[in-house]
């Protein structure tokens, strides 16, 4: 095609669209203009088009790429080119499609066939959150969390079986796993591949089910996981525990646990990276004249020179009294903002006193703060 549209506008989504949104209408234009089905001229263009727009969008990583960098964020993304690049992702493979017109998968039928994995499969990685404190994210922590883990039967290893004798070889299926069916179509007679309805794709029987695990293969265990919280985590980071996600299938491993750290906020301190911004209150007198203060930090009080002069909102630096570094590097600074407050309630003798400072004002003859203000205005 001449030139590249916006892959939102290939599929027909807006950019807000939701993975589920995405599959759904990738499959339905990759379904219109497949070449094996849709004889017009550009249909294998329109297909690799779709298959393009489907393969950045689906992955997460690339549709940030794409969104924030457009077609220029592409360069070596590493997607497919369409029709001889066929993603997996929407369909997976010609049967797929045919699948959705027909209600079975594709055998015989443009390429491959289709059949039931019986083999082992790896469970799904889970996701869960994860709450600390501000401090435990600063300096890191050790967590012991309870999890409800599905781990393979220690006595039939994930057969379901009592033992090895009690396995047998589906009949329906020959161990295939998946039975073939015939159905007229406008394409002619159409080979499909169904599961199983005895084995459940399995292509096993057993005649005498595991008395531990009761034929499941698996027992649910509720077990207690230490998980270390590296210095310096940020909020939103993921720590991965290797092997307590869901369970596999036909004696696979359990796929992972992701957790999702979120950082409790402190009441004072705020965290920008490695930096700990802070906000202290200085007098008027202070600020004026200048002082030295202990200033809180996340390692403990340091002390600090106001230097005479000081403004409201001015940011002294406190050198690496951040956040340590995860990686053994420079911890952050303290970014400390002055304010300065006034008392709203004076005894006589600072009344007195504030007072006749503002006679020596008056008196010495020179431009005040508010003067010096109003002649701006007329320069």
């Amino acid at each position: 095609m001449a030139e590249k549209r916006d892959y939102y506008e290939v599929l027909g989504i807006s950019k807000g669209a939701s993975e589920d949104e995405i599959k759904k209408a990738y499959r339905k234009l990759a379904k219109k203009y497949h070449p094996d089905v849709n004889k017009e001229p550009d249909a294998e263009e329109k297909f690799k088009e779709v298959n393009e727009a489907y393969e950045v969008l689906s992955d997460p990583q690339k549709r940030q790429t794409y969104d924030q960098f457009g077609f220029a964020g592409m360069d070596g993304a590493g997607f497919g080119n369409g029709y001889s690049g066929f993603t997996a992702g929407g369909f997976d493979d010609l049967g797929d499609i045919f699948s959705s017109f027909f209600g079975g998968d594709m055998g015989g039928f443009g390429g491959r066939s289709s059949r039931a994995n019986t083999g082992p499969v790896r469970g799904d990685d889970m996701l869960r959150r994860l709450e600390i404190d501000f401090m435990e994210a600063c300096f890191g922590t050790t967590k012991t969390i309870r999890l409800q883990v599905d781990e393979t039967c220690s006595a039939c290893g994930g057969s379901g079986a009592a033992s090895a004798s009690d396995i047998e070889t589906c009949k329906t299926c020959g161990g295939r796993g998946s039975v073939l069916t015939q159905q007229r179509s406008m394409f002619g007679v159409v080979q499909s591949q169904r599961v199983c309805p005895d084995c459940g794709g399995t292509g096993k029987r057993i005649r005498k089910v595991c008395p531990q695990c009761a034929g499941k293969g698996y027992e649910t265990k509720t077990q207690t996981v230490e998980v270390r919280i590296p210095k310096g985590i940020n909020n939103g980071q993921r720590l991965r525990v290797p092997g307590k996600g869901a369970r596999g299938a036909n004696g696979g491993p359990n796929g992972d646990l992701y957790l999702e750290i979120y950082v409790k906020p402190h009441d004072k301190f705020i965290r920008d990276g490695k930096n700990i911004l802070l906000e202290i209150p200085v007098t008027a007198v202070d600020a004026t004249l200048g002082t030295t203060v202990d200033v809180p930090t996340i390692n403990g009080e340091v002390t600090m020179k106001i230097p005479a002069g000081t403004q409201e909102g001015t940011q002294l630096r406190l050198k690496g009294e951040g956040v340590p570094d995860s990686r053994g590097g420079k911890p952050g600074d303290q970014l400390c903002t002055v304010r300065i407050r006034i008392d709203k309630k004076l005894t006589a003798k600072e009344k007195q006193l504030y007072e006749q400072l503002r006679d020596l004002e008056n008196k010495s003859g020179k431009e005040n703060i508010w003067e010096r203000f109003k002649n701006s205005f007329r320069n």
